[in-house]
Parts: structure tokens; sequence; C-alpha cells
């Protein structure tokens, strides 16, 4: 496997509208995709540097290895590996022969364009701060969730239909998005402690199990062979809650779930939640969401 070759001087750096193109037409779309051996095969696994003038680029390597140049450093991975490119990045590949994956290219506006000037509509951001490359080896399942995701991109591309454009950018900012809750959860291993941070996945995947059992925090902490108070300093670390409001917040979104999309009464969803008591299960609701469960659903009832 040979290294990338070195960046060429920055007035030689070649600029491409995509992975190849040296400019974009008027009606180009948004969304980008095509698999990493379409191109690169014939260039014989090689991309010269270059960038990409107002377009972000994310590389898929599910198997193979790559050697990246990103401006002056040379990266080394095998896949399963994500690679995120900022445009200004002078950026090349070396592949092997073997390497499979995908190159996804958008818009600024895919990126930048959420909206709303709420928490979410800077999400994307973190994975372009600077050329980052994020391993998936340890996440298979999402993993697997991604592949299914660009597949449907490349389908879509190569058949396009009522509502194609739409169709394109929600896929793209699907597959981001589960980028970004794994870049999320990196930087909060590394501001916890990876021994935390896996401490705080394990509590997760126990309230995701037993939420309607309604345990104690004390059950939580015992499971996980820890104190209560730790626990609870662990929670309010990561996620600013106590362990207690953690899973009740799981609770109540399970209650509102079953309230917009379940017939049954609200005494039978009460009951269904480990609630004994219909009439303390709507107080509840209505200290967490400020109106009683039937006004929620009245509120929130599909058509």
């Amino acid at each position: 496997m040979r290294t990338a070759r070195s960046t060429p001087k920055a007035r030689e750096v070649p600029q491409f509208s995509l992975y190849g193109e040296a400019s974009r037409p008027d009606n180009a779309e948004s969304v980008h995709i095509e698999l990493i051996e379409t191109r690169s095969r014939i260039h014989d696994w090689h991309i010269s540097p270059h960038t990409h003038a107002g377009l972000f680029q994310v590389l898929f390597l599910m198997s193979g290895h790559v050697n990246a140049l990103m401006e002056d450093a040379l990266w080394e991975h095998d896949g399963p590996v994500v690679i995120t490119i900022h445009p200004s990045v002078v950026h090349g590949f070396d592949f092997s022969e073997e390497a499979v994956g995908f190159v996804l290219t958008v818009d600024p506006h895919i990126v930048f364009s959420l909206g709303g000037g709420d928490a979410h509509s800077d999400i994307f951001s973190p994975l372009f701060l600077r050329p980052m490359a994020i391993d998936l080896a340890r996440e298979p399942e999402l993993r697997e969730r991604m592949e299914a995701m660009l597949r449907l991109l490349i389908a879509e591309s190569a058949a396009p239909r009522t509502g194609h454009a739409l169709m394109l950018e929600w896929l793209a900012r699907s597959v981001m998005l589960l980028l970004a809750r794994l870049e999320a959860d990196h930087r909060s291993a590394e501001l916890s402690g990876r021994g935390e941070f896996e401490l705080f996945s394990r509590f997760r995947t126990l309230v995701e199990a037993h939420f309607k059992e309604q345990w104690q925090v004390g059950v939580y902490a015992d499971k996980l062979r820890v104190t209560s108070s730790r626990l609870n300093r662990l929670c309010l670390k990561l996620s600013g809650q106590s362990a207690f409001d953690f899973a009740q917040q799981r609770l109540i979104l399970e209650a509102c779930r079953k309230l917009t999309y379940v017939p049954s009464g609200v005494a039978t969803i009460a009951y269904e939640l480990g609630f004994q008591d219909p009439a303390y299960f709507s107080r509840l609701f209505k200290r967490h969401m400020g109106i009683t469960p039937k006004q929620y659903r009245r509120t929130n009832m599909l058509e």
C-alpha cells in the first residue's frame, strides 16, 4: 500500500465542485453520493490532494485501508472509519484495492439550515470544526444503520422520483445525525473519562429496559454496583439531571408516545406504565408536562 503523496503548493491545489468535477452545474443537487470504488478504481485507487469549494464531505470507509492526507498530516486507517472534511481542507486519499465505502458530499445548507435557533440548529457543526476520523469498529449496530441509509441514498440518486431532493436531504441529514450523536458521545467520554461514560451508558441501558417497573435509584445503583450518591453525581454531570429525574423523563416520554399513538384510555395507559393509581399518574404527568394526559391527547391527537 503506497502512502499519500505530498501536498502540492497552495496555488497548485485543484478545487473541485464534487468528487472530481471541476465546475458545478447550476441545477446541481445539494446532496451527492457515490461508492469509493466508483472513482478510485479508475484513478488507480489514488485521489490527488484537492479541495471542494463550499462543499462538505464525509468519507465512509466500511472495509479496506486508506492513507488520508489532511492538510500536512497523514492519517492511516482501516475500515470501518468515517472521515469528515471541511470545504477549506486540502485532502487526498490512497485506498487499498479492496476498499469499500461511500463518499457523501453536501451543500452548506444541509449542514447549517435546520433553523429555529434552538439547541439543534447547529448540531452538525462539531463534525466539521476540524478534520475528524471517527472509528466505527466498536459500533456495529450504528454502522449497520448508517450503511443502510447510505445504500438508500445510492438507490435514490440512481432512480429519482417524486420528492427526490427532499429524500436525498432527509437521508443525508439522518446519516449525519447518527454521526453527530456518536461524536457527542465521544466528547462526553473525553470530558468525563471513559469509565464514567461507560457507567452512564450502562445506566441508560438499564433505564430503557426497566423504566416501566419504576425502579428506585437504589435498585439501579445496586445493579451497577455503585452507590446511589455516585450515580446521582454522574447523571448530574453528564445529563444535567439526577438519576431519578432521568428515569422519570423516560417514563413521561413513553406516556406521551402512548397518548399520541395508542387509543387506550388514560387509566389503561397508566397501568401499562406501572402505575397502580391512574390519578397519581395524571398528577405526575401534569407536573412534568404542564397539562393533564387528556389535554395532551387532545392537543396531539393524530387526525
